[in-house]
């Protein structure tokens, strides 16, 4: 752990009403000044706002999980403070934020400021305006594949480097940016290890703000498209013959001993972004819960984070309740599955397996003991899906519009599984989490139209058709496929 974060108190915010106010007023000056300043020097300009003693935020011990001398931490939230702004305020001012250029607000993540990092100043935060995805409503698989009228795709892949960790990303290295200018070679660099995603949005987020990076990965055990981001954005990639937990143990070890940031989940600075996703999902159904949200899990970070958005909702009064949490591994990496099964009595970390949802290929995930206390919480379950039936679900999923990552057909399999078992009604209304896009995973998708993957029946492959240079041969391939012509 890097002790100048661990150690740092993290005050902030600002009355809301002051803020739009404050917004309101630089848009209208910029709107009218042909010398418009860039946005960033006028999130400067606009200096701290009165009341900013009010929000604050601090890093403690996560329950007793942990030992205190660098185990793993939380973010804890002056909840005393911001319940003195009614839920109908939050409301307004998050609502308020949606679609703006105002800077960092037009940003998913950072139009909750004051919930996420409340002391950072606006002109330290290293943005690409992420969040505010949009959540599809999958009408026709839900209807055909599982007879349900209220199924929604929470779409987190649409994000600049294609994931949901560009959610926790621009928190990280925002901080990490903060703390460079405070204190000039206390950080030289951020490093992760890596399935794919990571790297991505590390790589990319430090490059936006003139960090260097550094990426452990796995040897061959990632996609093309998941290699490519971080070389494209100027990362140190180590290529290392090992897995992913392999990668995280060397990460650690290398952290400890050099002023290398580490930037993996286990720094709970990345769930606060993630979290914020939770929040939109309240605010994309007015302020209504589902009633469960299927969330795909390696890590484990993320269910936590999810859970951690909802509660805050609650526990402010946005909301009555939380939704019920599903958390939805890969059978060839199920830790959290097979310690669910036993009632919770008996966690090991296992050898992951390889799976095509690389990105959950993790045995020894690091927020285990986060995970359990939110299913706990929650009154949350969790399911499993094979390689066939994660592939299978998401090629169904794409025959009716989607374009799916694998570890969303993890998701999506753990969905009809449940369903099967009459676990979630027809009338549920249901989210599935979808944290990557599909165009990253085209080699897998490929494979399985192609019907080259060994053991795999691929039921829904859909390859294309050779056909001759000549307009009987076209009519004679449209026939078959659509007798009626």
């Amino acid at each position: 752990m890097q002790q100048p974060l661990t150690q740092q108190r993290l005050r902030a915010g600002v009355p809301a009403s002051r803020l739009r106010q404050q917004r309101l007023v630089v848009r209208a000056t910029a709107t009218a000044d042909p010398t418009r300043q860039d946005i960033r020097r006028e999130a400067l300009a606009r200096g701290p706002a009165a009341g900013s003693e009010l929000f604050n935020a601090k890093f403690v011990p996560f329950k007793d999980y942990r030992s205190s001398d660098g185990g793993l931490l939380d973010v804890y939230h002056d909840m005393k403070e911001l319940s003195k702004f009614g839920p109908d305020y939050w409301k307004s001012l998050f609502d308020s934020r949606i679609g703006t250029t105002t800077w960092p607000y037009g940003s998913g993540v950072w139009s909750k400021k004051e919930w996420v990092l409340p002391e950072l100043g606006d002109a330290d935060i290293v943005s690409m305006f992420e969040g505010n995805s949009n959540l599809f409503w999958a009408e026709r698989f839900g209807r055909e594949a599982l007879g349900m009228s209220d199924l929604w795709v929470k779409q987190c892949g649409n994000s600049h480097t294609g994931s949901f960790k560009d959610l926790g990303m621009t928190v990280l290295v925002s901080q990490v940016n903060r703390i460079r200018k405070l204190k000039p070679g206390a950080i030289s660099a951020v490093g992760c290890a890596s399935t794919g995603d990571t790297s991505a949005a590390l790589s990319a987020y430090c490059a936006a703000a003139g960090i260097p990076s550094i990426v452990f990965l796995p040897a061959d055990k990632i996609s093309l498209a998941q290699l490519v981001q971080p070389i494209a954005n100027g990362a140190l990639v180590l290529s290392i013959d090992t897995d992913f937990d392999g990668c995280m143990r060397l990460i650690k070890e290398v952290t400890a001993e050099t002023p290398i940031y580490l930037a993996n989940s286990m720094n709970s600075l990345r769930l606060e972004g993630q979290k914020t996703a939770a929040i939109e999902i309240l605010q994309q159904f007015d302020w209504q819960v589902p009633d469960w949200v299927i969330i795909p899990g390696g890590n484990l970070g993320n269910i936590y984070a999810f859970y951690k958005g909802f509660k805050m909702c609650k526990d402010l009064g946005l909301v009555d309740r939380i939704p019920r949490l599903v958390c939805a591994q890969a059978a060839n990496a199920n830790p959290l599955y097979s310690a669910f099964k036993k009632g919770w009595e008996h966690y090991e970390p296992i050898s992951a397996k390889t799976t095509f949802a690389s990105a959950i290929q993790i045995g020894d995930p690091v927020s285990i003991d986060r995970a359990i206390l939110a299913l706990n919480d929650a009154n949350g379950i969790v399911e499993e899906a094979t390689e066939e039936e994660l592939m299978d679900a998401a090629a169904r999923a794409d025959r009716t519009g989607m374009f799916n990552c694998p570890h969303t057909g993890v998701a999506l399999a753990a969905l009809t599984k449940l369903r099967e078992k009459g676990v979630i009604a027809p009338s549920d209304r249901t989210v599935v989490v979808s944290t990557a896009h599909g165009l990253k995973f085209t080699q897998s998708k490929v494979a399985y139209h192609s019907k080259e993957i060994a053991g795999m029946a691929c039921s829904y492959a859909n390859p294309p058709v050779a056909v001759k240079n000549d307009i009987g041969s076209v009519m004679d391939a449209l026939r078959s496929k659509f007798p009626a012509i």
